[in-house]
């Protein structure tokens, strides 16, 4: 091969790789790899941790005497157990407080009770709707008898109203300003709802504003507040959900469907909101009175035998008080007797030589209640255990069964009281009774017993001082 053919090929070669080497430079493109943040729930599932604003008050959260309680936390826990993720809780004092927490960015939800309004929606992001309330006018019960009592938006001209800063109940206020309505009120950053409700009872002011689901749980802790008229359409309660959380928020909303769809809700609003429908105002006041003279001459009985037999002792005093109202000599025209109100043939069975014997009546009709607990079916769970004990202590274990048997025929949930306090009703009509075992019996009357003793023995854990306070006075 001659020279001159070597250098032609040799200059071939040399352009190609050039070419290449040019047109492949050009069309190179750096790869950039897009690191995408993880989302919030995510996060949440990852951390195993649920971050929780909370506003502490009997409607929400507080600690009772088991741990941890109310509505809104008890909701939150379920939520949190289906994530399989602890709940971190941190609690505030005002609504005006867990908005302001709310800003962390840390914080995942905020619970307080928040209506969700047109005007908070355009401040916050809010999940699935739980509770409908309605805002209400509470005021001191003694302006009945006054004429000052109102009864419409006009009355409150001239009364000393207080309402919390921030909060729903401040907008309708303002709003009604705007309208020409003449309502002198101050809006305070200090005190909580639950606290000028006792201001309402201690009648330091005149009226206040409450949902209705507020007033109807303080309304056996501060026996002078009363409702004097409803002030808004109703509303729906929601939490405050963190930004960039549609996950979140679509993990709440299925949650909360089939929360609701199992009769979990309806079995959670009932633990809390029963009692409502049985509310005394004379028999509450006079509780308030007998917990100052009464209870202390045998507060050290209930805690011995509460103690002995592994059940609260301030349950064992609400039982004793529905029973006898602390009266150690109380006698029924049946022959029943003493503090836990015991039949001569149950506190045989019980070795209780002295029916009017403080003490032996308080250890026997623990005794009794302990054995019931052992007879409640197996397959009836955690609190719902005790409440079935109880009703069975007022009207029999063998009527309890039997309405477990109405309960699954109607195709009720025959192992929990929201369910059972359903038929227990019906045991007194002849078309049901007459299929049952046990035939006859009274069955309203143990569904007001466990539920008048849960209200007892909720006034004496979450509101004890005020009873005394109130009759100090």
């Amino acid at each position: 091969m001659n020279k001159a053919l070597l250098l032609l090929l040799f200059s071939f070669f040399s352009i190609s790789f050039f070419a290449f080497g040019w047109f492949s430079h050009s069309a190179y493109k750096p790869v950039v790899v897009e690191i995408k943040k993880p989302s919030l729930f995510n996060t949440i599932l990852k951390n195993k941790k649920l971050n929780v604003v909370i506003l502490n008050a009997p409607t929400t959260y507080y600690i009772g005497a088991e741990g941890a309680q109310g509505f809104e936390y008890d909701l939150l826990k379920s939520y949190a157990d289906h994530l399989g993720v602890d709940l971190n809780i941190t609690a505030a004092n005002t609504v005006k407080e867990a908005v302001e927490l709310s800003k962390n960015p840390s914080v995942h939800v905020t619970s307080a009770s928040l209506a969700k309004t047109k005007q908070r929606e355009k401040q916050f992001n809010f999940g699935p709707s739980y509770f409908e309330v309605q805002e209400q006018v509470i005021c001191h019960r003694g302006m009945l008898g006054s004429g000052q009592f109102p009864r419409d938006i006009e009355d409150l001209a001239g009364l000393r109203i207080t309402v919390g800063e921030e909060t729903s109940y401040s907008d309708t206020i303002k709003a009604l300003q705007k309208d020409g309505f003449d309502i002198n009120a101050s809006f305070s950053s200090e005190f909580s709802t639950e606290e000028l409700l006792e201001k309402v009872a201690l009648h330091e002011i005149d009226c206040t504003i409450a949902d209705s689901n507020i007033y109807a749980l303080n309304l056996r802790y501060f026996t002078e507040i009363a409702l004097a008229f409803t002030i808004s359409d109703r509303e729906q309660l929601a939490w405050v959900l963190a930004e960039n959380s549609k996950e979140l928020e679509s993990s709440m909303f299925s949650w909360l469907n089939g929360f609701n769809q199992s009769g979990a809700m309806a079995q959670l609003k009932d633990h809390y909101y029963s009692y409502v429908m049985y509310f005394d105002y004379y028999d509450t006041k006079m509780f308030y009175k007998r917990v100052k003279a009464r209870l202390p001459k045998y507060e050290k009985y209930f805690m011995e035998a509460g103690s002995r037999f592994d059940i609260p002792w301030k349950l064992l005093a609400s039982i004793s008080y529905q029973e006898s109202h602390w009266n150690p000599k109380a006698k029924s025209f049946t022959g029943v007797k003493g503090l836990m109100m015991l039949t001569r043939t149950t506190a045989k069975m019980l070795k209780v030589k002295n029916r009017l014997d403080p003490k032996e009546s308080i250890v026997g009709g623990t005794r009794h209640l302990k054995q019931m607990l052992k007879f409640v079916s197996k397959d009836v769970k955690g609190e719902n255990r005790l409440k079935f004990a109880l009703a069975a202590y007022n009207v029999g274990m063998g009527h309890i069964h039997d309405a477990q048997i109405l309960a699954r025929r109607m195709g009720l949930n025959p192992n929990i009281w929201s369910d059972l306090k359903k038929v227990l009703p019906l045991l007194s009509q002849k078309k049901y009774y007459k299929t049952l075992k046990h035939g006859y019996a009274r069955g309203s009357e143990p569904v007001r017993y466990v539920e008048s003793i849960y209200d007892y023995r909720d006034i004496l854990e979450n509101n004890f001082e005020y009873a005394i306070n109130e009759e100090s006075k």
